[in-house]
């Protein structure tokens, strides 16, 4: 996601960038914000305690760092401390402050809408993308109600107080298994999001599909040694075929799909990530670029043949 931003920003400008993270976080929020504020058992709060509340919450159980200060019943703050898990690294550098803000406009300043709330909006008081200390803001109740474009605005130079310690997560409720399907549900999430949110904003998957594959070319080597598959192997060999048919399979394993192999081919059952994607043709083949663009990597001599259809994906890698 962050590639697409970045590859948007440089190649359609950053107006598309923006209505891009713009249409993403406005979709998260409408489809995941007031269930999300039940399940997590914020429904009772005063507004601007659940709402920073939530961010709290659902980023931690995602893996985000995220911190915490209630200042009053109507006032409460939210931090996203660096590194931002958004634009991890060198990244950040290339994110212009207005696409940064788009997900304020997106998420944030919609909550007192959802919530019926006319008199709820965000003020951001700073963002990593400007060289602040992070990204952080505080949800206030004012005395009434906001037009459209105060729900969110820009307060440069107040800070957050030091933010207020949280008890920890229940490691009986939450062994590390849960807290790891937790993660990755949450980074999936975001990446099925933008195969909706995507086309709306830019008008095709045309950049998913380039940046797809200069992720798959950057990732595989880490990858491969993260998962204990060897790199240093003869090109075109029989043997380098099955080893990257055994990594995409232990890829495709980790993001939760159902997967088997027989030798160098891999087969898998559905598209759990293209759950909701329509249409799901364009966005597949797009996202499919990330292992065009790994197998090139593990091996210049190898092609990487795919068909699908909607009960079954099957690769076959070949020299």
């Amino acid at each position: 996601m962050t590639g697409v931003v970045l590859g948007l920003v440089s190649r359609r400008g950053a107006a598309v960038a923006r209505a891009y993270v713009f249409a993403h976080f406005r979709r998260q929020h409408l489809e995941r914000f007031l269930p999300g504020l039940a399940k997590l058992g914020l429904a009772g709060e005063p507004h601007a305690v659940a709402c920073a509340l939530y961010h709290f919450r659902s980023n931690a159980l995602g893996g985000v760092r995220t911190e915490f200060h209630r200042e009053s019943d109507r006032k409460a703050w939210v931090r996203y401390p660096p590194p931002r898990w958004i634009w991890q690294g060198t990244a950040i550098a290339g994110v212009p402050s207005e696409v940064s803000a788009a997900m304020l406009h997106g998420w944030h300043g919609h909550n007192g809408v959802s919530l019926g709330n006319p008199r709820l909006g965000f003020v951001c008081t700073g963002m990593t993308v400007d060289g602040m200390p992070g990204l952080e803001g505080y949800y206030l109740e004012h005395e009434r109600e906001l037009a459209p474009e105060e729900r969110v605005r820009f307060a440069y130079g107040e800070r957050m107080p030091p933010a207020q310690s949280m008890p920890a997560l229940d490691p009986r409720e939450w062994p590390d298994e849960r807290l790891e399907r937790t993660h990755r549900a949450y980074a999936i999430e975001y990446v099925r999001t933008m195969l909706r949110a995507l086309p709306e904003a830019a008008g095709s998957y045309e950049e998913l599909a380039r940046v797809a594959r200069l992720i798959g070319l950057q990732y595989h080597e880490p990858l491969a040694a993260e998962l204990h598959f060897p790199t240093n192997l003869s090109e075109g060999s029989e043997r380098s075929a099955e080893l990257f048919a055994g990594w995409l399979e232990a890829l495709l394993r980790g993001h939760g799909e159902t997967v088997e192999r027989h030798g160098s081919i891999v087969r898998m059952s559905g598209w759990r990530l293209g759950e909701g994607v329509d249409p799901v043709e364009p966005a597949f083949k797009a996202w499919n670029e990330l292992w065009v663009g790994a197998c090139a990597a593990h091996d210049r001599f190898l092609t990487l043949n795919v068909s699908r259809t909607d009960a079954r994906v099957e690769w076959s890698i070949a020299h």
